[in-house]
């Protein structure tokens, strides 16, 4: 080989070189508290890039301004759902003044003598107003908590209570009883009018567990395969609804659609006091969940680090999710957007920490679902409107804006 070819070659560094050369000539990382770097969030769960790390003292002054807006903003959801509450108790075809409605529960909690209370209004406001309320306010919140625990999971704003086929699943589930009602005669003998219920909250937790294993891999549980898995079960269950409405009679399609649209009207104590049980078990869990929500907002790698069981932690919200909605829809048919609209009003009001959030957004699909039934049963009273159709007016054009929102953000 000449000396020019020699002198020519190109001499490659040495990979230890390399290595230390970039290891030294790399900046140092900056710090980033969890705190803040979940507060920088986007609406989207993805985490900003910080151009230059804020100061421990700036996030510190911003965290009591924080926590004051989001304790008002539950102040004031609290204000609200009360206020609602009442005027979903009172107003109806027979209206009852709220000073009425006081009555009758300080005649129930012995402060208000009995000669004052009108029996006929105590009848109607204790056994169809009340329960058909407090229902209300267990099935609204428990979307909105499911909504919020959803999106945390998927760092999705497009994930809804819906999202996994349980709602379709427990749809399904009591069209199969609706339609061969007949053929389960020992089932309906035994169980009555909670034949419809049962199955349906059956039929959540079935499709929970299909979901579920096919996602699974091991002790791992893929996001998108979770994501897909729900997609493809939620196609299959409603194949199987729309081939029961075909074959179903007049009197069995109306029953369908009609709980496949939602309603509160066959609230009744006892279905309040059975739905109760499970979303009490994640209402009470909400607190606990806080903190590792927020780690996940960094990405599952992240929270890992951070020592929060991401496994643990996705199996977890799944089942609660399960059970919440299998519940609700059993109690009161599948209503849609509630779990959509409420986190994202609440998130752009007091931001995407979960400490907060979960209440609010708990409160606030009360709120919703309460309010959403007034106008259902007052629109076009005598007649009254499907809840389903309410909530979808509502949640329809917001979901168009978030579209449009998302478009402009990424252009």
């Amino acid at each position: 080989m000449s000396r020019a070819a020699t002198d020519s070659r190109i001499v490659a560094p040495q990979p230890d070189a390399v290595a230390e050369t970039s290891a030294n000539d790399r900046p140092p990382r900056q710090p980033v508290a969890l705190a803040e770097a979940v507060s920088s969030a986007t609406d989207f769960g993805v985490v900003r890039r910080l151009g230059a790390p804020a100061t421990e003292g700036a996030s510190l002054a911003a965290e009591p301004s924080r926590r004051r807006r989001a304790r008002l903003t539950i102040a004031g959801l609290v204000m609200a759902l009360a206020l609602v509450s009442i005027a979903a108790a009172g107003i109806g075809a027979v209206a009852i003044s709220p000073g009425m409605i006081f009555a009758i529960l300080g005649k129930r909690l012995g402060f208000v003598d009995a000669a004052v209370v009108d029996p006929t209004l105590e009848a109607i406001l204790l056994a169809i107003r009340l329960p058909r309320v407090a229902l209300g306010l267990l099935v609204g919140a428990a979307l909105g908590s499911c909504g919020v625990l959803l999106q945390g999971l998927f760092r999705n704003p497009l994930a809804d209570p819906t999202l996994l086929g349980i709602s379709s699943g427990a749809a399904f589930a009591a069209a199969v009883g609706m339609v061969l009602g007949g053929s389960l005669e020992p089932l309906t003998n035994l169980l009555g009018n909670a034949l419809i219920p049962i199955l349906s909250f059956a039929g959540a937790l079935i499709a929970m567990v299909i979901v579920q294993r096919i996602a699974s891999s091991g002790k791992r549980t893929e996001v998108a395969t979770l994501l897909l898995a729900g997609i493809a079960f939620t196609a299959l269950a409603e194949a199987g609804t729309g081939l029961l409405s075909h074959l179903a009679t007049e009197a069995q399609l109306r029953s369908i659609v009609s709980w496949r649209l939602g309603s509160l009207g066959g609230a009744t104590w006892t279905t309040t006091a059975w739905v109760a049980a499970p979303m009490g078990l994640l209402f009470l869990s909400l607190r606990r969940l806080s903190r590792p929500l927020d780690a996940l907002l960094l990405g599952e790698r992240e929270a890992a680090h951070l020592g929060v069981s991401v496994e643990g932690l996705k199996r977890w919200i799944v089942v609660l999710a399960a059970l919440a909605v299998g519940a609700a829809v059993a109690a009161s048919g599948v209503i849609g957007f509630v779990g959509l609209v409420v986190p994202h009003l609440i998130r752009m009001a007091i931001g995407p920490g979960h400490r907060y959030l979960l209440p609010a957004s708990a409160l606030g699909g009360a709120l919703l679902l309460l309010g959403a039934d007034l106008v259902a049963r007052t629109a076009t009273a005598p007649a009254e409107l499907p809840i389903g159709v309410v909530t979808s007016a509502v949640g329809a054009p917001f979901f168009v804006f978030l579209l449009l929102r998302y478009k402009k953000g990424m252009r």
